[in-house]
Order: structure tokens, then sequence, then C-alpha cells
């Protein structure tokens, strides 16, 4: 199995740039910052509230941390790249049946049942 899912497969474009600018920066931001780096490079700027609008619903989500920050909230990425999003909405969406189908795939490969008992701490 190869490494990350493309983002673009498991979340919008604006929310895959919005947690790229989330990613890269190791900290929180808030929404204004965030704009300002998408801003960046964009010949038609992004409004705010478009930009705020999406931050918000990624905290919906629980994709995003959020707290308050004076009279806005900071947000940061509450995991830690493309893949976990993409597991943790299988595992929701499909609960037992997506593990108990992760379980007979890794047991399908070799490679990918020994990385998954190592993760385990499974050393037989």
């Amino acid at each position: 199995m190869g490494g990350q899912p493309e983002i673009d497969k498991v979340l919008g474009r604006l929310e895959a740039e919005v947690m790229q600018v989330l990613w890269s920066a190791g900290g929180g931001l808030t929404v204004r910052e965030v704009l300002d780096r998408l801003n960046a490079d964009r010949v038609v700027p992004l409004a705010y509230t478009t930009v705020m609008t999406v931050m918000a619903r990624l905290a919906e989500k629980e994709i995003l941390h959020r707290e308050l920050d004076g009279r806005g909230y900071r947000y940061q990425a509450a995991l830690p790249d493309v893949a976990a999003i993409a597991v943790r909405e299988v595992v929701r969406g499909f609960g037992e049946a997506a593990v108990a189908q992760f379980v007979d795939e890794a047991r399908a490969d070799p490679q990918l049942l020994r990385r998954l008992q190592k993760l385990l701490g499974d050393n037989r």
C-alpha cells in the first residue's frame, strides 16, 4: 500500500488549501492569517467570509481545533495529515465493518500485516 491519499479525494479544494496552510504553520492561526497566506499568490483574492466559513465547517467536522482568541478564533489542525482524516471518516462512517475490512486487507499483505503488528505492539 502506498503513501498518503490524494488530499483532494478527502477534502474539497479550498478545505485542502486551508489544511496545507495550517499543517505548514506548525501552530494555530487566525482566519485573517490563513486568508493572507492563501491570497499571497492569487490573482483573484478569496473573501474573508469564505475562508471563515470553510474553517468553521472544518472545526465542526473536528478536523480543526479552535479556541477563542480575542473577538475571533485561533485554529489549528486536529489531525496530523490527510491519511488521518481519511481513516477517521471511514471508521466514523462504517464503524466496525471498516476496521474488520482493514484487518482482512492487512492479512492479505504480509508487509502491511507486519507493520500493523508492530504498531499494535504484537511481536509474534
